[in-house]
């Protein structure tokens, strides 16, 4: 049974509530683009966060930057679960949480950056669990439909970044061709050196004038040794708590 709540260096996720859990790819992805963030050193305003869920994203970025979140959920019981977990935490005055449907919900300006952790299961299986079928599967919020909602609401020099499954590596990079959307970044994910991509981390732009030359690498989170490897401390030394 997983923990009802996970402790990091300076927030707390509770999450009893919600149907998908704290998982080391999710930390992994916040901290990935809270670190590209802080490299580019734009001036950023404000982001939006679609499918916040416990409010691990909104948290992470939060703690290394200045800017506004706005973070939306459309489960009424994650809605109100991130809302405790935003409310506990130092940054109350700068992430608001939003309850809707991105699809419909009329936010009140466009976004220097969108972020999001989408359902990874769309089209299989799904289980019993109506919550947990809508927070994985995307009962409603397809990926095409996440791209268009990123397309509507992000500033015309504004960035996205998104976490998928690898296994839909060439589905996103069509789907984001149709919609004219430029990818900058692509950082495949292992869960060891001697494991397959199961994840895979997007940065991105609106299609700008000139040709994007995509930066393709990759990341693993564990050595052979099963310890977490260098670049995975790295980026997680801020936020888990014994590293």
């Amino acid at each position: 049974m997983a923990n009802s709540y996970f402790q990091f260096k300076q927030f707390t996720i509770h999450q009893d509530r919600c149907a998908m859990k704290v998982t080391t790819d999710s930390c992994l992805f916040g901290a990935w683009v809270a670190e590209r963030i802080r490299n580019e050193k734009s001036i950023i305003d404000n982001c939006l966060d679609i499918g916040t869920g416990t409010g691990l994203l909104a948290l992470m970025l939060a703690q290394g930057n200045k800017f506004s979140i706005d973070a939306v959920e459309i489960d009424k019981e994650a809605f109100e679960q991130s809302s405790k977990n935003i409310a506990a935490s130092h940054w109350t005055d700068r992430i608001k949480i939003l309850h809707g449907d991105a699809r419909e919900y009329v936010f009140p300006y466009k976004y220097d950056v969108i972020i999001s952790n989408p359902p990874f299961y769309e089209k299989e299986l799904k289980s019993d669990d109506t919550k947990k079928n809508i927070a994985r599967h995307n009962e409603g919020l397809l990926l095409p439909e996440l791209i268009e909602v990123i397309k509507k609401n992000l500033k015309p020099d504004g960035s996205f970044y998104l976490l998928l499954p690898f296994k839909r590596n060439e589905e996103i990079r069509k789907i984001l061709t149709e919609y004219q959307l430029a990818v900058q970044q692509i950082t495949f994910v292992r869960q060891t050196v001697n494991h397959d991509y199961f994840r895979m981390m997007i940065a991105g732009k609106l299609k700008p004038t000139e040709t994007v030359e995509t930066i393709i690498d990759e990341i693993s989170i564990h050595n052979n040794m099963e310890q977490y490897t260098r670049a995975f401390l790295t980026l997680l030394k801020d936020y888990y708590l014994h590293l």
